[in-house]
Formats: structure tokens, sequence, C-alpha cells
């Protein structure tokens, strides 16, 4: 079977397919799987021309327009003379794409659509867009099914016969000998909890770091790494810590390279999140990958991802109340049973193999 993926996001910043490549490492896994039992295509547009063949992947880039465009045909061609039996369609903000695409295919190719997040428009023409483009659709791929039905229940999407749930993204990451890595991080703390996003005000990081500053009155040694490598509230974060006496407690680590997230994921006992909506939670994923209990809010993705808490704990977003309990609840967990489920959670459901797994049945089935 032949598989295309095709982007209508141009990335003009990119000229170098093995920088792209490095980019993109936490989604060509998959491709990669697929690879080992099909033909893969990657249509992509940077600025580079070429068909460059990597871990038996062909990624065409084609360069066909400098700004986004709502009628490119010439990209649905390309796409069309590729005779594929399966095109995977990334995003759901993109219904005029999407139409003229399967206008153009006809019906032997098959259309997956990817979400990567995107919530259903409210209203006007482009929800009516929406819906005209889900005639030309046979899948959706979301990280959670209710996100989904979060979909048909506003009316975008006309049934939840085609929504499938299969994790967005994956991990490269796998555990390490946690001494290996802890040399390498110098983390120190009894336990170690880590958090990896951006300091904004959908992950919320004033609500962890006011519940973990209380947690630490009681619990001595615990400590929380925090890695970001966006600082919009990096002023009041600081405002935070510095005004309590336990300031100790947490250690703003900042930007790292993605390849030294192996080490602070191996070092850490606990990943934390205080996210309010996610459309899959990569760092989460990484982090479970290398056996990291997740401490996570209570929202749709992250209820598959933790399989409804199974594997870590599940919080009421921005309620410092209800973390604070769940830090002081881990001095009583059975911490290597939750690495243990992490790990085996991970495999049998967010690695790259058990996507194309998943992606395999549901092309078959269409």
């Amino acid at each position: 079977m032949r598989y295309v993926f095709v982007s209508y996001n141009y990335t003009p910043e990119f000229d170098d397919p093995k920088a792209w490549f490095v980019r993109t490492l936490g989604y060509t896994g998959l491709m990669d799987q697929l690879s080992k039992r099909h033909e893969v295509i990657n249509v992509k547009q940077i600025s580079y021309e070429g068909i460059v063949h990597h871990n038996n992947i062909a990624y065409h880039f084609v360069n066909f327009s400098k700004k986004k465009l709502y009628f490119n045909f010439r990209l649905n061609l390309y796409v069309k003379s590729l005779n594929p039996d399966i095109v995977i369609f990334h995003g759901l903000h993109q219904p005029v794409q999407l139409i003229q695409l399967g206008l153009m295919l006809g019906k032997r190719t098959r259309i997956i659509v990817q979400n990567h997040a995107e919530k259903p428009f409210p209203g006007g023409i482009k929800k009516n867009l929406q819906k005209l483009a889900d005639n030309y659709a046979d899948a959706y791929l979301f990280a959670s099914h209710d996100m989904g039905l979060e979909w048909v229940t506003a009316g975008n999407l006309k049934s939840p016969d085609k929504i499938h749930e299969v994790m967005e993204v994956s991990s490269v990451f796998f555990p390490i000998d946690r001494t290996e890595a802890m040399a390498k991080t110098n983390a120190k703390g009894k336990p170690v909890f880590l958090w990896v996003g951006r300091l904004n005000d959908n992950k919320d990081p004033l609500n962890v770091v006011r519940a973990f500053l209380k947690f630490a009155e009681n619990a001595p040694g615990v400590k929380l790494y925090m890695i970001y490598h966006t600082e919009e509230l990096l002023p009041r974060v600081n405002e935070l810590i510095n005004a309590s006496p336990n300031k100790e407690a947490i250690e703003l680590v900042g930007k790292v390279p993605h390849a030294d997230l192996l080490y602070w994921y191996n070092s850490a006992d606990f990943i934390i999140s205080g996210s309010h909506y996610e459309g899959s939670g990569t760092a989460i994923c990484e982090a479970m990958s290398c056996g990291c209990v997740p401490i996570v809010t209570d929202i749709l993705s992250f209820r598959m991802i933790t399989n409804n808490g199974e594997c870590g704990t599940l919080y009421e977003p921005g309620n410092e109340t209800a973390l604070l309990e769940v830090l002081m609840q881990t001095s009583q967990m059975n911490v290597a049973e939750k690495r243990r489920l992490s790990i085996e959670y991970y495999k049998q459901n967010l690695s790259f193999e058990a996507i194309a797994e998943r992606i395999e049945e549901i092309a078959a089935s269409l």
C-alpha cells in the first residue's frame, strides 16, 4: 500500500533536508514504522526542492508557493500524480484544501485527516467549510476519542463513526541507567520532579510552582526542575520562588537541547503538567517512555495518555489545592509499579510501533 503524507504549511526557514529530519523526529518515527511494510512518501514545502530518501521514506520537497494558498492546485496535482492509496492529511483547519484534494483524488484514494490540537470553528463560513470538507474525509485521527466527539457535538463533523483514537506524536527516548543520567543532569532530590513546557498561561506554571512550594514545606528533600523554551511568565515564576522560604526546592533550568531530555527524563521520578488544554502531550509521552510517573491535569488528551490516570495521577486544571493533595500522595505511591505501568502503556499505545499498527488497521477498514 502506498501512503502519502501531505501538509499545506510552508516552512521557509528550512533549506536543508537533514535539518528538517532532525526538526521532525517526533513525527517521522511513525513513517519509519509504516515504511517497513508499505511505500511511504512525505510531501513537504520548505526552501528546498528535490526528492531525498531517508530511513526508507521518500521525502518529496516541493516549493509551489511562498505563502499560504487556499487554492494550491499544483500541490494537489502533485499528490494525485503519486497515485496514493492512502493520504494522511495534516490538520483540520484547512477545509478548503481538503475539499479540493478530495475532488481531485476521487473515491479510489482514502483520506485520513490528522488532528493537531485544532478546535472546531465556532461558526460562520469557516464552520460551514469544515462541515462540507467532512464529506471528503474517510477517517479522523484524534489523540482522544472524546476530543473528536467535541467536533461532532459542535456540528462541524457529522458522525462519530469516522473518529479514531490515535496518539498524535511519540517519543525518540528510552530508559537508560539512572546513575548515568544523573551524572549528566546533576539532578538531586528525593524524589525528583520535572516540568517541561512553555511558561505560558495554558501550561499554567504558576499553579504548579505555588503548589510545589507548599508541598516542599512538609517534604524536605523534594526537588522540581523546570525546563522551558519560552519565558512569557518567567518574571512571575521568579517572584513566587524568590518570595518563598522553600525556594531551593525549585530550580529553573531553562532551555536545553532536545537530545539532552533523554537524561532529564531518566533522572526524574515524576513529570508534572499544569496544562488546561493539549492536543496530545509530547513531553508527557516522552517522559513516560523513560519511566517517569505522570502527575497531570484531568483533560481529555491526558486521560488517554495516562490510561485514565492509571499510570499516574490526574488533578483538576488550575486547582492548587488539588495538585498539592496529589503531590502529598506521592510519598505513599508505589513508584516502581507506576513506572512499570507507564512504560508498558507507552509501548502498547503511544509508541511509533503502536501508532503505525493502529493506522494500518484503520486504513485496512476503509
